[in-house]
């Protein structure tokens, strides 16, 4: 009678070559998460002040220039590109100025960069050249960045541009010497930030890096910006403001002296403001 041969496992015994190295796993895994992040489209609406940076950034992604850099813009500006097979969809906004109001009809402009690119933009691209970041740069970007709502940050990321002059400098470097103003912006977009070279145009690896990092954005928060939802939260903030003021005068609290002359000067347009031809954007 025959003895029993031993049964042959169908198990194999790991090798050397069949344990991935923990990079390579990495590398797969970033590869696994860009592919179920990546988008069909996305919608970017540039925002930041009335200097070469923000228009020009727009002109990086777009791959040529689309955006007029000569003059300050009055008006958003909307154009689409292909990349990688897919639309990309830019829309300029008008700047802001350093140190003067930012007038009401520009503002209203500005909001309705957020309306040019339907269902609502993926992400807003806030654009801060490199340099000296003071307590009233902050103030201005709090200003004009809370025209679109509180949830406006969580859609938000900061691009530096003009990062050359740092030479050998690292970007997290400057953002530490720069201190809590810088800070505080990046923590209200949750540190999501990206250094962009305005001197290379097309799909450079740099515009392929920004928009995955705009598709992880997407994903993590959950959506888009839908700027009918943003309406309904400005409105109920502003329900909510006025009827605390209605009970603070039941209560008796007196008015402010000279309320609506205030009033009439935040809504006053300075003619000065009209002659910006000469600024660039």
């Amino acid at each position: 009678m025959e003895a029993d041969k031993p049964v042959q496992s169908t198990d194999t015994i790991p090798t050397g070559e069949d344990v991935l190295d923990p990079e390579e796993e990495e590398k797969r895994a970033a590869v696994a998460a860009r592919v179920a992040n990546r988008l069909p489209e996305l919608r970017l609406v540039l925002l930041g002040w009335r200097w070469p940076g923000k228009s020009l950034t727009g002109n990086t992604i777009l791959g040529h220039e689309e955006f007029r850099l000569e003059r300050a813009a009055e008006f958003c500006v909307k154009r689409e590109t292909e990349v990688e097979g897919r639309r990309v969809t830019v829309v300029d906004t008008p700047g802001w100025f350093s140190a003067q109001d930012t007038p009401p009809v520009y503002q209203k402009e500005m909001l309705r960069g957020a309306s040019m690119c339907l269902p609502g933009p993926h992400a807003f691209l806030l654009v801060i050249p490199v340099g000296m970041f003071t307590d009233v740069d902050r103030a201005r970007i709090e200003e004009h960045v809370g025209l679109f709502g509180e949830r406006v940050w969580r859609q938000t990321i900061v691009v530096f541009t003009w990062a050359e002059v740092l030479r050998t400098i690292s970007i997290e470097r400057h953002i530490r010497r720069e201190g809590k103003e810088l800070q505080w912006v990046l923590e209200k977009c949750k540190r999501r930030y990206y250094v962009i070279n305005n001197y290379i145009f097309g799909e450079h690896p740099q515009l392929l890096k920004l928009m995955e990092k705009v598709e992880k954005m997407v994903a993590e928060e959950g959506g888009f910006y839908n700027p009918e939802e943003a309406v309904e939260e400005k409105k109920t903030t502003v329900d909510q403001n006025q009827n605390t003021a209605l009970v603070g005068r039941e209560l008796g609290a007196r008015p402010k002296q000279n309320s609506a002359v205030g009033l009439a000067k935040a809504m006053e347009v300075d003619p000065s403001h009209n002659s910006v031809d000469a600024l660039t954007d």
